[in-house]
């Protein structure tokens, strides 16, 4: 079969997330993006001379040759970012050629202008890790984004009508799109690129993850200017979570009643599995655990009138528990490599060994602080350590359930023993058990060191959380 597409371009603009993309792209056998090689400035990046033996002064004298060179002389499928301002010489031979794949990476502009004037305020354009970024506000300027924002739109509806008009089709991603792999993998399927990803690239962080009405000085000045609407979205809270897809090994469901658990970690969970052997008059290990999704079909088939539910820990609760069963006390449930990693690089203020006599509430209260820093960061996507499902939000956990089952209830932990009554009752269930007594994994409770200054903390980290849930202080 011949070759669909012998070249592409990326469309899109500055502070779009088009370096993380290139770099997804060039992970690819097959695929390499010479970067933004019609940037008038330079030739594909700052400080590079040529590009394919093509110098920067030969491209200006005959842009269309290199594009040329670009198509034949790439070892695989060879391409480029393309902005607004970019050698507007090319821009006929690229959009009109159907053998040239389109790929329109967008961004809200709102979000792009103000990375943009951070960027230039800090003269900080790429992360590779939160240790080293530089802290900085842009002031919103009404006139300048308007200008800003009447070039992007200008630029992309030509764009799309001249698509349009030739009959072409573009690949879109959207910046939230560019944590997906199954997106990037379905980016290479586009190409007619045979290779495939297992995870992407992450050596590029998100530099600015606050929401957009904290990066900026004169915020309610912004606002105005946009007409008091919230046309570009201002007041949500970016998500650069990992999407999380349904976990089916995890869930639990009790060894004869019609009830199954879908556990979010850290939470209350072996409360629960008590409660539930409880229920049937059984041992814990007699409940159901680690079905595949065949078991879970199988197990909805025969139990008609069953009913699931989840369980949601305060924020402040559920990252102290984290931070204790896996991360301070070493044991079997302990993350060691990276308790390591995080006393190494990260200066996590925590015993080399287990805590002994010398670590005192206070020494308790600077660790898990630490920890609630280090978690900003690493739930922004700003760390080369994983989201783990121990301290992910409990918003993007729900939202992993619905890949394949929704849980009938969603139970707050302090609720817990009425709502459980009430579920089982829906079930058939007469004579309820009691909730066995909670268990912290210490060896200081998080009542020991709560104040002002954790509750703030907490509330930064898990902003989505708090918003989608309603959850107001811990105590």
């Amino acid at each position: 079969m011949a070759q669909k597409f012998d070249c592409f371009v990326v469309f899109a603009e500055m502070r779009t997330g088009s370096n993380f993309l290139e770099t997804n792209l060039n992970a690819f056998d097959g695929i390499t993006c010479h970067g933004e090689a019609f940037n008038p400035h330079f030739i594909g990046y700052p400080n590079v001379t040529e590009i394919l033996g093509v110098t920067q002064a030969a491209r200006d004298a005959d842009p269309k040759g290199f594009l040329r060179v670009i198509r034949k002389q790439t070892n695989g499928l060879g391409g480029f970012r393309y902005f607004h301002d970019h050698d507007p010489r090319v821009f006929d031979a690229i959009v009109n050629d159907p053998k040239c794949a389109k790929i329109v990476l967008t961004r809200n502009p709102v979000d792009s202008y103000v990375s943009w004037k951070i960027a230039q305020a800090t003269g900080q354009w790429k992360l590779t890790d939160v240790k080293r970024r530089k802290e900085g506000a842009a002031e919103f300027d009404a006139t300048e984004f308007e200008a800003h924002l009447e070039a992007l739109q200008s630029f992309q509806v030509m764009l799309m009508n001249r698509l349009q008009v030739s009959g072409q089709t573009a690949f879109y991603v959207a910046y939230e799109d560019l944590q997906s792999v199954e997106v990037m993998n379905g980016l290479a399927a586009y190409l007619g690129i045979d290779s495939r990803l297992e995870g992407l690239d992450k050596s590029l962080k998100k530099q600015n993850p606050s929401p957009i009405t904290e990066k900026v000085t004169n915020a309610d000045e912004m606002a105005q200017a946009l007409n008091r609407l919230d046309r570009f979205n201002l007041t949500r809270t970016p998500n650069f979570e990992p999407r999380r897809g349904a976990v089916i090994p995890t869930y639990v469901a009790a060894a004869k009643s019609p009830l199954m658990y879908l556990p979010m970690r850290s939470g209350p969970e072996d409360q629960i599995y008590d409660w539930m052997a409880a229920l049937d008059g059984v041992g814990a290990d007699e409940l159901l655990r680690r079905m595949s999704q065949k078991d879970l079909r199988q197990w909805k088939r025969r139990n008609r009138g069953h009913r699931s539910f989840t369980v949601l820990r305060h924020p402040a609760a559920r990252a102290h528990h984290a931070f204790c069963h896996r991360i301070l006390n070493p044991g079997p449930d302990c993350y060691d490599v990276l308790r390591q990693t995080l006393i190494r690089r990260y200066a996590l203020p925590i015993p080399q060994e287990a805590p002994g006599a010398s670590y005192d509430r206070a020494a308790h209260h600077r660790a898990f602080t630490a920890f609630l820093e280090f978690l900003k960061g690493n739930l922004a996507g700003q760390t080369a350590i994983r989201v783990d499902a121990a301290w992910c939000t409990q918003t993007q956990a729900v939202q992993g359930f619905g890949d394949f089952v929704l849980p009938d209830r969603i139970i707050r932990e302090e609720n817990l023993q009425a709502e459980l009554a009430e579920i089982a009752a829906q079930i058939g269930v007469k004579k309820v058990p009691q909730l066995p007594p909670v268990s912290e994994p210490g060896p200081f409770t998080l009542q020991d060191i709560y104040d002002d200054s954790i509750e703030s903390l907490v509330s930064d980290v898990y902003q989505r959380d708090y918003m989608m849930f309603g959850f107001s202080r811990w105590a």
